[in-house]
């Protein structure tokens, strides 16, 4: 495949994270816990994962390599878990503008790690891509905005979790199968959750019958396909222009709200949506080669 069949997966990967936020709002309505949705999520996607494992071409690892990988599936696990957090006590709109610092933590993560300075081009796209970010969650146009440092260090801490994920997805073990390596990922983040939220849920038939659509959907959209595309996606085009791809959740969440959930969106949260998306097309774009791929550090890795 060419380098921007590479892109457009990493960039679906980073809709099918944009699909999620209406969903979850959809299974709270319905009176279900965080926890509960939280857990169903990582649960059913887990399972899903490796039922398509069953289907594809085997490969022994060592239990090194599988360590690595399950170890790399905690940020995948903690970001749901601090997001959540940052929720409660922030609105949901300054809240998800911290996760999105997600891009640029993405590209000083690769600058550290695998010594790649981020080029003008890059820092262009990223900065278009904060503006933009700024105006699609209409966080200018609210009067009334809740501060709480616990909440803003909670949001940050799902941004630094979510871009150490997708680090980690491009340099981690790449020559192990996508379907494989998305799993191993899966489980590490469904231990890592259970971890912190027991699930009960299923211990109790009713609650689990209730819950599985929710579970499914979640796990389909949030467990399954975004490792299985970055595992494919993120070795091809490096994580930092992988995190600018990513970029893409941000307008799916705001078109899915106004599709499915019927919310009103202003003009000037579009004009953000269609800036994030310029920004994207930018490093696309003026991206005419893949960057030269440096093997990662024990650190990267570890």
């Amino acid at each position: 495949m060419k380098l921007w069949h590479y892109a457009l997966i990493v960039f679906l990967g980073g809709c099918c994270y944009g699909i999620l936020s209406t969903f979850v709002k959809l299974a709270y309505s319905a009176g279900f816990s965080a926890p509960e949705v939280t857990g169903a999520q990582y649960f059913f996607g887990t399972m899903l994962s490796w039922i398509l494992v069953m289907f594809t071409k085997k490969k022994r690892l060592t239990f090194n390599q599988v360590m690595k990988i399950l170890m790399s599936g905690i940020p995948f696990g903690l970001t749901g878990m601090f997001y959540y957090k940052s929720l409660q006590t922030l609105n949901a709109s300054l809240a998800i503008v911290l996760l999105f610092q997600f891009v640029w933590i993405g590209t000083l993560y690769e600058w550290v790690f695998q010594k790649r300075k981020p080029t003008g081009g890059k820092l262009v796209s990223i900065l278009i891509l904060l503006f933009g970010s700024i105006l699609a969650a209409n966080i200018l146009s609210q009067g009334d905005i809740s501060l709480s440092w616990q909440g803003i260090i909670w949001g940050f801490l799902a941004a630094i979790t979510f871009a150490l994920f997708v680090f980690l997805s491009g340099s981690v073990e790449k020559d192990t199968p996508p379907i494989l390596k998305s799993s191993l990922l899966s489980t590490g983040a469904v231990i890592t959750v259970f971890v912190a939220f027991p699930p009960t849920f299923v211990m109790n038939l009713d609650t689990l019958t209730e819950l599985s659509p929710y579970g499914l959907f979640l796990g389909v959209f949030g467990v399954v396909l975004p490792p299985l595309l970055y595992s494919i996606g993120m070795p091809h085009v490096g994580s930092g222009m992988g995190t600018i791809m990513t970029a893409s959740e941000l307008p799916m969440a705001v078109i899915m709200s106004s599709l499915v959930l019927g919310e009103h969106v202003g003009w000037i949260q579009w004009i953000g949506v269609l800036i994030i998306l310029t920004g994207i097309a930018f490093s696309n774009l003026r991206r005419r080669k893949p960057e030269p791929q440096s093997p990662p550090s024990k650190e990267a890795v570890l």
